[in-house]
């Protein structure tokens, strides 16, 4: 039987989550899908999926020939672009994994606007707060802001996230606003648990300070030390994505504005440039042009006394 229509039926299958769903959607009997199955099966010599009445579950060596028979399926389209074929879209599914502030502030949007491009195209976006293993994880694709790249994924710079002291009016109001990096230690200060629990690096005029900062809350997402801050929990540093807006309707204060917390990256990061299927090569292509270089979007219509943008990162 032909097995690229064998494995069309097993991917349809885990995504939909029957055999009946997934022959619907592919215009056969379920019987015929059936056979589909059992062809690719004998095919690699495996079982590919767990049957019961009730639910079907991929066998470990269905998680494994899974990725590899979407990669086929996205290689077989290429292969047609590639021959002159007109009108071939990308298609398929993709996982995406980012921070959950990012997404809120900025990837979301923009994903949304690239589906309405691409109505052949599905994306699941996982919002961790933590950096996810792309193979154990099956992701896709991961959107990550840092300066530390694992060596054994493609990273694709898409452009710089930038970050600002903050706080509070009526934080400043009742506890001053410092004068100089080291006036921090006698300030509270809202840290991320994986970014600034313990110390803020800051950069003037090609001069680098750390400064050890204490306080009384801290949180491993974003959105919680955001909250904190607009509550005149402290001073925190947050990235320009999540709090220009709060800046410009004087929500938030810029702390230090002629001093610039270290940029970080932010990182388009995959598995393979070898075999990159043309849906992820598109969402990539996309969210490069979206951040269109090393400014960000956010930061092009900022204040500038309150973010730099004179200095690149490194």
């Amino acid at each position: 039987m032909d097995r690229f229509t064998a494995m069309k039926v097993f991917v349809a299958v885990t995504e939909r989550g029957s055999v009946t769903a997934a022959a619907e959607a592919l215009d056969m009997s379920r019987a015929m899908a059936s056979r589909y199955l059992e062809s690719l099966e004998r095919w690699l010599g495996a079982r590919l999926l767990h049957r019961t009445t009730r639910r079907i579950a991929l066998t470990d060596a269905g998680h494994e020939a899974l990725s590899r028979c979407r990669q086929m399926l996205d290689l077989a389209d290429e292969v047609q672009l590639a021959a002159g074929a007109r009108g071939v879209e990308p298609k398929g599914r993709l996982r995406i994994a980012t921070s959950q502030s990012f997404a809120q502030a900025w990837l979301a949007e923009a994903v949304a606007e690239f589906l309405a491009g691409h109505p052949q195209a599905q994306v699941e976006l996982l919002v961790l707060e933590r950096a996810v293993n792309l193979v154990e994880e099956r992701v896709d694709l991961a959107v990550r802001i840092t300066n530390q790249l694992e060596e054994s994924l493609v990273a694709r710079r898409l452009c710089t996230c930038r970050s600002v002291l903050c706080a509070s009016p009526g934080y400043v109001e009742r506890h001053g606003m410092p004068q100089t990096p080291e006036m921090l230690a006698e300030h509270d200060c809202v840290a991320h648990s994986y970014v600034s629990r313990s110390e803020i690096r800051l950069r003037r005029e090609g001069r680098s300070v750390s400064v050890p900062v204490t306080g009384k809350l801290s949180s491993n997402e974003t959105g919680v030390v955001r909250m904190a801050t607009l509550a005149s929990a402290g001073i925190a540093m947050l990235p320009t994505y999540f709090v220009a807006d709060d800046l410009r309707q004087g929500r938030l204060m810029s702390v230090l504005p002629a001093w610039e917390p270290e940029p970080l990256g932010i990182h388009a990061l995959y598995l393979s440039r070898r075999y990159q299927p043309l849906l992820l090569r598109a969402m990539i292509d996309f969210l490069a042009e979206r951040l269109g270089g090393d400014v960000a979007p956010w930061d092009r219509d900022i204040d500038t006394a309150w973010v730099t943008h004179t200095e690149t990162s490194s």
